[in-house]
Parts: C-alpha cells; structure tokens; sequence
C-alpha cells in the first residue's frame, strides 16, 4: 500500500504528463523518431557530399529551371518559391491553431483551407521538378571511369570569358541511315532486354563536336583554386571523348546523371522523395481535418485539439524541408 502511494507522488501526472493530452504526447514521439531518420539520412548526405567534394554538382547549375520560362537562366528562384509557400503554409497553420484556441470556426476552416492550398502547390512544385530533374536539358557523355563530360562554349559576358554549357542537340551529327531497334523477347531473346535507346552515340557527339571549333568538354570535377568545373583544351576535349566516352546520358537517374557524380541524384531522389511523402500525407490529414471543422466535428466536442495536433506535424515538415534546402541547395 505504501509502495503504491510512493509510486504515485513520484508520478502525479495522471491522465496528462506533461500537461499534454495523450493524442498530443504520442505526436511527440512520432516528431523525435521522424527527426532522427532526417537527422541520419542528412549525415549520411553531408559525409558523401564531402567525401566527393571535388565531383560534386554546384546547385546553381542544376536547380535553373523556373515554369513557363523556358530558357531563362534563374538559379534556385523556383525553389526558394517552393521554400516561402510551404513557411507561408506553416503560418496559416499557426492562425488556424489559434482561432481554434478561441473555438472560431469560420477562421479556422479559412486558415485551414489556405494551409491545404500551400501543401497542394509544395507537392506540385516539387512534382515538377523532379520531372524537370529528370529529363534534363543539355545532355553529356558518361566515360569508362564514370566521370561526366559536358559541352559548352567561351562567350563574352561583362568583359570575361565564361563558359556557357550548350545542349548536344545542338551541335551533334545524327547518322540518319543507322538503323537501331530496341531488344525484346519478341525479337527471339526472351532472356534478354534493355532500356531504352539514347538519343544519340558517341560517334555522333564526336563527328558534331568536331565540326563546331568552338565546342569544348568540361568534367564533372571542379578545380580547387578557382572552384569552376575544369575545361579541358580543343585537343584534350576531342581526344577524351574519343577514347574514353562509352554513353550518352540525359537528365538523371538512380544509374547515371548529366550534373555528375550519380550519388547527388540518389540521395536527391530519396531524400527529396521521402520528405515529399510526409508533406502529401500531412496535406491529406489536413483536408480530413479540414471538412471535420466544416462539418462542425470540433465545435460540438468544444475543442479543436485535432487541429493543434496536425499543426504539429505540419511544422515539424515544415522544419525538415529549411534543413534539406539547406544541404541539397546552399551548402
């Protein structure tokens, strides 16, 4: 009997330790656990991107893209877009929090719908760019060794001369009378197949690349005193892709990518892909949240904790995602 008394002085939380609901303490657990999957998929990024700080993809020249504006040069603009919609999104979520404390259902069904709103253009937007990732826009040749070379030109800009990347479309010699269907079992190997055909070989690149003078190769690998990626000679660029070119790559997978070293796009698939994931699930959590506030479900029980509950795991996404701008397109 003492013992039990003993047991519960010391405790003396009740229903609530903490002064928090049980709903609200086991959205705690869930915060900290998620944190140290982020936290160990981060890690595991910082110590790559180091370990291969020489080969590395410079953010400002992959992340160039911005919708409807084909062509137009605008390094991380888009997401630094994507980055203030979600902060904004996080902000409604706060008001929507507080007009619940004060049991005002018209704000909260107005800060909640505009907190959906920002979830719904966050996931388009990064969507989008995954597609636009993937795609790619210049196109590069992958060599034995893995390395990646791109093509570009020296141009005029402000009194310098700075390299311009230039897409092998736009100089490559196409062999219209090579002929070159994709393997399928149908065609008698049943046990073998293939992905699909590359727009163009290496001997197209190089008869192109030979035509236009002006065309030179850049690898992957940046130069530590000027921090620009190295760009061979005339000769030295000719003579690399003849001997060492094997495939022509465009855009970006989990085998090979034009930016680089094929890790950056790994972690960017997963990382990126995983906290996409968490903000859809919260967006869908919200819109259920968000037609029981319409529907009156929180006023009747005269508390709209459900909505302080979710608001907790938006900001937490909301968090995630300045950690993961900050090491995918800053660091």
């Amino acid at each position: 009997m003492s013992t039990a008394v003993a047991e519960g002085k010391t405790w003396n939380g009740g229903n609530e330790p903490l002064k928090a609901s049980y709903g609200k303490m086991m959205m705690w657990f869930f915060i900290v656990s998620d944190a140290l999957t982020f936290s160990a998929f981060l890690a595991a990024y910082g110590f790559s991107r180091f370990k291969f700080i020489d080969a590395w993809p410079i953010a400002d020249e992959v992340f160039t893209h911005f919708p409807f504006l084909h062509g137009v040069d605008a390094p991380m603009y888009y997401v630094a877009f994507m980055t203030f919609v979600l902060i904004m999104s996080s902000v409604t979520m706060v008001l929507a929090v507080d007009a619940g404390h004060h049991l005002n259902k018209a704000k909260v069904t107005i800060y909640m719908f505009l907190t959906v709103i920002g979830g719904v253009i966050f996931v388009g937007s990064q969507a989008w760019e995954w597609n636009t990732f993937i795609k790619g826009e210049y196109g590069a040749v992958q060599t034995k060794g893995g390395n990646i070379l791109q093509f570009g030109e020296y141009v005029e800009q402000d009194g310098e001369q700075v390299f311009k990347r230039i897409a092998v479309k736009d100089f490559a010699v196409v062999d219209t009378h090579k002929e070159r269907t994709l393997q399928e079992r149908k065609n008698g190997l049943w046990f073998v197949g293939e992905g699909s055909i590359p727009a163009y070989d290496v001997n197209e690149v190089l008869k192109g690349m030979e035509a236009h003078e002006n065309v030179l190769v850049r690898t992957h690998y940046i130069d530590e005193e000027s921090g620009e990626k190295i760009v061979l000679s005339r000769d030295h660029s000719l003579k690399t892709l003849k001997n060492n070119g094997t495939l022509y790559v465009e855009g970006a997978n989990l085998k090979a990518n034009e930016y680089g070293a094929p890790l950056f796009a790994d972690f960017f698939f997963f990382i990126t892909g995983f906290h996409g994931f968490h903000v859809l699930s919260g967006v869908i959590i919200n819109i259920i949240v968000f037609f029981n506030v319409v529907l009156g479900t929180y006023e009747k029980r005269k508390s709209y904790e459900m909505v302080e509950k979710v608001g907790l795991y938006w900001h937490f996404v909301d968090l995630v995602w300045v950690f993961v701008f900050t090491f995918f397109y800053l660091v």
